[in-house]
């Protein structure tokens, strides 16, 4: 069995270089497994569109996306969103080519290869054109591949998984990657600071985590990400100073567990990433900026006899700061002072899926941190404190599968609103140039679509 396994190590990388050769150009509803596995978008994602994972969703994903009931499909998907954004006060400066408020856009258009091949191999790998900075970029790396295997009396998968964003691989919508919300547009103001494992590292880095599925219940996970080459990252429509390269690997480590309580079922875990970074890849001072984020999360899912779902999804981070190497580039006589920074980061949503098609979601959010006067110098607290609400409604009229298009066609409409208590340390005047909280509240009307 081992050395199946290592033969098939040998292989996932092999896809992976291959990908990363081709330079393969935040979804999760990706048609092509609908298609692949016979069923329908509901039985994979909450309220029929992704990338909310029910129970079964999350075993096709853990098990390297393998399941298959077509004798053969086309791995290829594609995806559009679109929305409308109005803010309570016109953004200055826009982006180039938006007005300062009002605008309708392309928000992403993206091209999946996505499927299982054999019993052992899985890829979903996501290229993405942003329709507001208006440049083709890769997008979401998640390939795997998969040893099923009995222990005495106990199933156990083992896995090996090659992604390009911490969290990413994860099966659970607790963890930034494919935590709500999940359809966004960069026109929508947002706080300038959240910790590193929040999204810093996404297409930004490579890693390879080994992980092991116990019983369909215990989740164990280990590995480390670093940096490529800048100019491959260039290559592939990201920026490589932002955040800055890793200095060697950077451990990353998962535990959960899941356990059917009552109808539904519970998830609880905890998660990990230390990370050195040269940041902007200035190396010239010798130093790096150290960064710790360790968390707790926990979800719930109940799918009842008449098909509503409730979902109640959480995660808390702590991150430490070591900013040695920022503070020195900045020529900070007391680097040590500015070097040491902490941030806590809570998130908890809950949705209800009226028949899995109608959905209403609301999330509570709140970032805090210790002040620090030369780091957030553009805050007039100095402070990096945010915190708001989000509400959304939407409908996904096709996610059994019966949509005017055949099996592979989905579309979900709908409406966010986001209100700020606080924004980058203050509710009001947060810039010192009169500049309030309330002036970031965002209307956003969105369309996504899945082909």
């Amino acid at each position: 069995m081992i050395m199946r396994f290592l033969a098939r190590l040998v292989g996932v990388g092999a896809l992976a270089l291959g990908i990363l050769g081709l330079g393969a150009t935040s979804a999760g509803a990706v048609p092509a497994f609908a298609v692949q596995t016979g069923e329908p978008c509901q039985a994979c994602h909450v309220g029929g569109f992704g990338p909310q994972l029910t129970a079964f969703g999350r075993e096709f994903k853990l098990q390297g996306y393998t399941l298959r009931t077509a004798k053969f499909n086309v791995p290829l998907s594609m995806m559009l969103m679109a929305s409308y954004v109005h803010t309570q006060k016109g953004q200055n400066p826009p982006p180039p080519g938006y007005a300062p408020n009002d605008n309708t856009t392309l928000d992403q258009l993206s091209m999946f290869f996505a499927g299982g091949f054999g019993s052992h191999l899985g890829a979903f790998v996501q290229g993405t054109y942003d329709g507001v900075a208006k440049q083709w970029h890769w997008d979401n790396l998640d390939v795997r591949v998969v040893e099923p295997t009995q222990i005495g009396k106990t199933d156990v998968t083992f896995g090996v998984d090659v992604n390009n964003a911490p969290t990413v691989q994860d099966a659970w919508n607790t963890l930034p990657a494919w935590g709500y919300p999940y359809t966004t547009s960069a026109l929508a103001p947002t706080p300038a600071t959240s910790p590193l494992l929040n999204g810093a590292l996404a297409q930004t880095s490579l890693g390879v985590t080994g992980y092991a599925w116990i019983d369909s219940k215990l989740y164990l996970e280990a590995g480390a990400y670093f940096s490529p080459n800048a100019n491959s990252l260039s290559s592939l429509g990201v920026d490589p100073t932002s955040p800055g390269s890793i200095q060697g690997a950077a451990p990353y480590v998962r535990a959960a567990y899941q356990q059917d309580v009552g109808k539904g079922t519970l998830e609880v875990g905890v998660f990990g990433m230390g990370v050195n970074v040269f940041p902007g890849l200035n190396r010239t001072t010798g130093l790096t900026d150290r960064y710790t984020d360790a968390g707790f999360d926990g979800s719930y899912i109940l799918a009842m006899d008449n098909t509503d779902v409730f979902t109640l999804n959480g995660r808390y981070v702590h991150e430490n700061q070591d900013l040695a190497a920022t503070c020195t580039l900045m020529a900070v006589p007391t680097a040590g002072a500015c070097a040491s920074n902490s941030l806590d980061d809570y998130r908890l949503d809950a949705s209800y899926y009226w028949r899995d098609k109608v959905g209403f979601t609301v999330q509570l959010f709140d970032t805090t941190g210790s002040a620090n006067q030369l780091i957030y110098a553009g805050n007039r607290t100095f402070s990096p404190n945010s915190d708001g609400v989000t509400f959304q409604v939407d409908a996904t009229p096709w996610g059994s599968g019966n949509g005017p298009l055949g099996k592979r066609f989905n579309t979900r409409v709908g409406v966010q609103y986001t209100l700020y208590g606080s924004f980058n340390g203050a509710e009001s005047n947060w810039d010192g140039l009169g500049s309030n909280a309330s002036d970031n509240n965002t209307l956003r009307v969105f369309i996504w679509s899945a082909y």
